[in-house]
Parts: C-alpha cells; sequence; structure tokens
C-alpha cells in the first residue's frame, strides 16, 4: 500500500530535491553532533592540548635559559617568551583543527556507520561545512585555553596589539587544517594513515614554520623554503596580531591561506560528493 500525499500536493519526482535552499536545522545538527563529540572528552581534546602547548612555552623559556633572550624580528627586538607565545598559541589550534576533521568521516568508515553523514538530507556543503565548522570551534577553544594559560604565566605577556588579525589568521588556519582533516578522512582508510599524515605532514610543517624561530635569521635556501610553507603565513600573521610585527607582509599571508583554503574547499566538495572512498 502507498503512501498519498495530502490533498492540493504532489510528491516531487524522484532525484529533485525537496529542500532547496540551506537546510538550516539539519546543518545545525551535524554540526553540533561534531562539537558534542570532542566536548564529551574535552580534558584530551581540549585541556590535555593546552597543557602540552604550554610545557613547550617553559621549556624554551624555563630550561633551555630564554628568560633574558631577544628575538630581533623586522628591526624590532622582541622578548623570547613574548615571541614564540603566539606560535605557540595558533600550533595548537591547528593541530586540534586537523586532529578533529581527520576522525569524523575515517570512524564513520572504519565502523561502518558512515551512512550516517550520506543519508540525512544535507547536501555536500552543508556536510563540508559541518565538519569544517566543529574542528574550528575545537581549534578556539584549544586557543582560548592556551592564551589563558599563558596570560597568567608569569613573564609572558601575550596581551592582543591587533584583535582582527588574531581572529582572521586563527580563522583562515583553522579553516585550513580543517580541511586537510576532510581531506584525510576521505583517502585514509584506517588510523594508521592518518597518523602517518600527521606525523610526516603537519608536525614538520608546523614545527617548521617559524614557531619557535624568526626566518631572517635563517641561510637564504632555508628562509626561501620557510616562505614556501603555507604554515609560516599563517603563524607570522598571527603573531602580527600579538606583536604588531611579522615576518612576511600580512595581506600576502591572506592571499596565500585564503587561495588555499578555496582550492582545499573544492576539492573536498568534488570527493565528497563523488563519494570517493566513501561509498561502496
Amino acid at each position: 500500500m502507498t503512501s498519498q500525499p495530502p490533498s492540493g500536493q504532489t510528491l516531487p519526482e524522484p532525484g529533485v530535491p525537496v529542500i532547496r535552499n540551506i537546510n538550516w536545522g539539519g546543518l545545525r545538527t551535524l554540526y553540533v553532533k561534531e562539537v558534542r563529540r570532542f566536548f564529551k572528552v574535552q580534558l584530551q581534546t581540549i585541556w590535555a592540548p593546552a597543557v602540552t602547548t604550554l610545557m613547550f612555552l617553559v621549556i624554551f623559556t624555563v630550561a633551555l635559559g630564554g628568560g633574558g633572550r631577544m628575538v630581533s624580528l623586522q628591526g624590532h627586538e622582541i622578548h623570547f617568551a613574548d615571541f614564540i607565545a603566539p606560535g605557540l598559541i595558533v600550533m595548537g589550534m591547528l593541530n586540534n583543527a586537523f586532529a578533529n576533521a581527520s576522525f569524523s568521516l575515517l570512524v564513520g568508515k572504519i565502523q561502518g556507520n558512515i551512512v550516517d553523514y550520506l543519508m540525512p538530507p544535507l547536501s555536500t556543503s552543508e556536510v563540508l561545512a559541518a565538519l569544517v565548522g566543529g574542528a574550528v570551534t575545537r581549534a578556539f577553544c584549544v586557543g582560548g585555553a592556551v592564551w589563558l594559560a599563558m596570560a597568567l604565566w608569569p613573564g609572558v605577556h601575550v596581551a592582543p596589539a591587533h584583535l582582527w588579525a588574531i581572529l582572521w589568521f586563527g580563522l583562515l588556519g583553522s579553516v585550513f587544517l580543517a580541511l586537510m582533516g576532510v581531506l584525510t578522512s576521505i583517502w585514509a582508510e584506517k588510523f594508521d594513515h592518518a597518523a602517518a599524515v600527521t606525523n610526516f605532514v603537519v608536525s614538520p610543517l608546523t614545527l617548521l614554520s617559524g614557531t619557535f624561530y624568526s626566518v631572517d635569521r635563517l641561510a637564504p635556501t632555508f628562509e626561501a623554503i620557510s616562505h614556501a610553507n603555507p604554515f609560516f603565513y599563517i603563524i607570522s600573521g598571527f603573531r602580527y596580531g600579538f606583536l604588531g610585527v611579522a615576518d612576511s607582509p600580512v595581506v600576502l599571508g591572506t592571499a596565500v591561506i585564503l587561495g588555499l583554503d578555496v582550492l582545499l574547499a573544492v576539492l573536498c566538495y568534488t570527493l565528497i560528493r563523488k563519494g570517493w572512498k566513501l561509498k561502496s
């Protein structure tokens, strides 16, 4: 027995979308699901990364005798702790944005419930936006926790000089790593694959991007390599928000990261829409 549509209404043809605009209810539901997933284990997903990042600050400023060290940045002498603090904050944000986004689709494929992401009445762009939004939310939660810890730590000054730059480059960088995480979760078939991307791509690019040093002090060859690293522009722009000076022009950094965000978003959208490694 087939159900009949209400009087005066007709059923849409197969393949014709019923929700023709943005499905705000579904988008919000998936986003909230992603946020609740990492909030349920917030000691592991937010506070533990904050403590780990703070340990880097302690090691470099106390254990290695960096209390009186100064760093020259574009002709300005900056206290070493003040120099590395912004880089550590955004480094924690980037790593956790990637970790969050690289988990959702991958665990769905491994556990066999990937259909929960593919069957709901959500468009490809809505699924992608919810996954990226959840990762960016976790990144800003970690960044806020790290900033608070550093603000309370003696001898470190993390008062914002340009709040817009902090928010802007924090957002661009978090979206960049979230899209990298989504791409990894689409490609990976087991957790080892995602861990390999973390260990051999994300971590080296993060650590070799000027977080702990000014690229102006490097040899010309290594300085050129650093400028080819997109993480360098994220950290440089984020540091500008705290110190008012940066290793590279803020406009150039915005153009590079924004362009990469667009390219990765198009690539992720295309792969999810085609169901590459997601649909049997």
